[in-house]
């Protein structure tokens, strides 16, 4: 096996992120589900946009985020995702390419145009995603870089791309090059409502393609079908070598088939917007990994990058997670 150029390369929905504070009247004048995310059509998109003036816009995406986080880092991180050829995508390329990421998927002419995420903040910083995701689903085969993929010690797989044929396909070709190149392939459940559509091709790809899956409580329990966490645990670690389960404020468990390792939350003074958390522990979590350090400690790099995002408006990093960790008296 060669050695690795990128810490982590990744797979995703390519999306241009508007937040926006809101008070919880906003959610119910929308009909919009607090705390879920959301599919919705351009026309929506187009009236919550114009409800939501005066918002935070930026490049965004779930995979995307994370890859901004690993490079905050000091890590080296590359990213495939498809935006249109208009000046949203070019907004996204110049951003992401900005944040130190290596990025460089042909945009896609024509209709439809590049995705977007409306995201409304409410004041217990709850995050409630409506998403358009326009030209980020196009994504086939074709697109894939082999050369990238095979270039990151860990291939990492975002959920919400999973929607359709050409994107599953992708997935499993993305992960058979990470796999024959001797790579790691991590994957990430992204929301209950992701799970719930894809539950059988989620579990086939994590039983047979999958090194490190991540999830919250209510994503593993969904994708098992159990009632019990443990027995979900139990369930997930049988089929994947390393399990992540984040748990909000009480911290998160990374179970192996022969450990479980208990890692508590980071400090925050204040919980300001909880958007990205769940991408920016990815982010520390896989840096870490990538790096080859123990479990605890991935585990207490991804608390600190959570931590750092939920501390303001948007979901990439404020502060230099690199600097942060330092201060920590990691080793980075």
């Amino acid at each position: 096996m060669t050695s690795s150029t990128y810490d982590v390369v990744a797979v995703g929905n390519a999306i241009i992120d508007v937040l926006k504070s809101v008070p919880d009247s906003f959610l119910d004048e929308e009909n919009i589900v607090k705390g879920a995310m959301t599919l919705i059509d351009e026309a929506r998109a187009d009236h919550l946009t114009a409800r939501m003036g005066d918002a935070v816009v930026a490049a965004g995406g779930s995979a995307a985020n994370t890859m901004t986080g690993v490079a905050s880092f000091g890590g080296k991180a590359g990213y495939i995702g498809k935006v249109a050829d208009d000046a949203l995508g070019a907004r996204f390329t110049s951003e992401f390419r900005a944040a130190g990421v290596t990025y460089d998927t042909a945009p896609r002419p024509g209709a439809p145009g590049t995705a977007r995420c409306l995201i409304a903040v409410t004041p217990d910083g709850q995050r409630s995603m409506n998403t358009y995701l326009g030209a980020s689903t196009l994504l086939a085969p074709e697109d894939l870089d082999a050369d990238l993929i095979r270039a990151g010690e860990t291939l990492f797989l975002e959920g919400y791309l999973f929607d359709r044929d050409e994107a599953k396909a992708a997935f499993v070709r993305a992960s058979e090059i990470a796999r024959s190149a001797g790579r790691k392939v991590a994957l990430t459940l992204s929301d209950t409502f992701c799970v719930e559509r894809h539950r059988d091709s989620f579990r086939h790809l994590v039983a047979g393609h999958v090194d490190v899956l991540f999830s919250n409580e209510s994503e593993i329990l969904s994708l098992y079908q159990e009632q019990d966490p443990g027995a979900a645990v139990a369930a997930a670690r049988a089929d994947c070598p390393t399990v992540i389960v984040t748990r909000s404020d009480i911290g998160s468990l990374i179970a192996t088939r022969t450990e479980t390792v208990e890692v508590k939350p980071y400090p925050v003074a204040k919980v300001v917007d909880t958007t990205g958390a769940g991408d920016q522990y990815a982010a520390g979590f896989l840096f870490g990994f990538a790096r080859g350090r123990p479990l605890a400690e991935c585990g207490a790099l991804a608390s600190l990058a959570a931590a750092e995002v939920i501390s303001h408006m948007g979901p990439r990093p404020e502060q230099n997670l690199r600097a942060m960790a330092l201060k920590s008296s990691f080793r980075v």
